[in-house]
């Protein structure tokens, strides 16, 4: 079983996300960023959410801005409190600390791997504190960017443009990288179907995903006239514990960070001549998704 510390902004997918990792991986803490909703929210979600998987693992609070500034926040998903739509949890989970760059310096031991769903900033600011701290570690899994198209731009997906700077520094930092970008996860997709399925499972995290998919359903009805959602955040869980459902290839990427249309953008060498600059990305392109589908129904108790 892998082990991997999470660092994320929870927000619907990272809270599936956060059960996948907890079923099939030991996760030696979670470590929360700005991003989906402000650190306050994202960091509360987090603590919930091992309250409700009954999980002793170690919440650390951490950056609450970007590199270069106020970090956006994706209400018009997610909702102000990063879960809309989810009965909220009664619990008395706290922070461990207000540290994650030193937790992250700190904990892993070198088969430990990194899961980031959100804006990387907290891990820039390790790599900026110990720029060996990348050798010291299997590896980044990244849920974000884009082989293709964006979603808050044309070529921007939100994780990297909320953090370019952030971004940019974790890209070249010389790790082990995992991208799973849009072009990805768009393959991954929940369905109310999905949803119907969940209903008819007594236990508290199916009752959550069920809520989850309806509220992100409904507003993918709003935003492009249809009634599913892609499910990102787990595919870079996916990774880790299960590489052999994604299919990859090596390639050159770094981010944008100047561009007028272009900040943001993961801009990926695909070339097949002419390519100079060393490939230092996994980068995926399929998944697949019915057995994928099958380990997150197995991990919410509906299989």
């Amino acid at each position: 079983m892998p082990r991997m510390i999470v660092d994320c902004d929870p927000g619907h997918d990272d809270a599936i996300a956060l059960i996948l990792a907890h079923e099939y991986a030991e996760v030696l803490g979670v470590t929360t960023v700005a991003g989906n909703a402000p650190l306050a929210a994202t960091t509360a979600n987090a603590l919930m959410m091992t309250a409700l998987l009954g999980a002793d693992t170690p919440v650390h609070s951490g950056a609450a801005e970007a590199l270069a500034g106020p970090a956006p926040h994706a209400q018009a998903v997610h909702g102000s409190s990063g879960l809309g739509g989810v009965t909220r949890l009664e619990h008395d989970r706290v922070v461990a600390s207000t540290d994650a760059v030193g937790f992250l310096l700190d904990a892993p031991e070198p088969d430990d791997w990194i899961v980031a769903l959100g804006p990387l900033t907290n891990l820039a600011l390790a790599i900026e504190r110990d720029p060996g701290w990348v050798d010291r570690i299997a590896g980044i899994s990244i849920m974000g960017g884009s082989a293709t198209v964006g979603n808050v731009t044309r070529v921007a997906e939100f994780n990297i443009w909320a953090d370019p700077e952030a971004a940019a520094r974790v890209f070249r930092a010389g790790a082990d990288l995992t991208m799973c970008g849009l072009n990805l996860t768009h393959q991954f997709r929940s369905s109310d179907a999905v949803t119907e399925r969940l209903r008819g499972v007594d236990n508290p995290l199916a009752a959550l995903a069920a809520e989850s998919f309806d509220y992100l359903h409904a507003r993918m009805a709003e935003f492009i006239g249809s009634r599913d959602a892609a499910l990102h955040d787990p595919c870079a869980v996916i990774a880790v514990t299960h590489p052999e459902l994604l299919e990859t290839r090596m390639r050159a990427v770094d981010v944008e960070t100047e561009g007028a249309l272009t900040r943001g953008m993961t801009v990926v060498d695909a070339r097949v001549s002419r390519r100079r600059d060393p490939d230092n990305v996994r980068v995926a392109y399929g998944i697949y998704a019915d057995e994928a589908w099958d380990l997150v129904f197995a991990a919410l108790g509906a299989s």
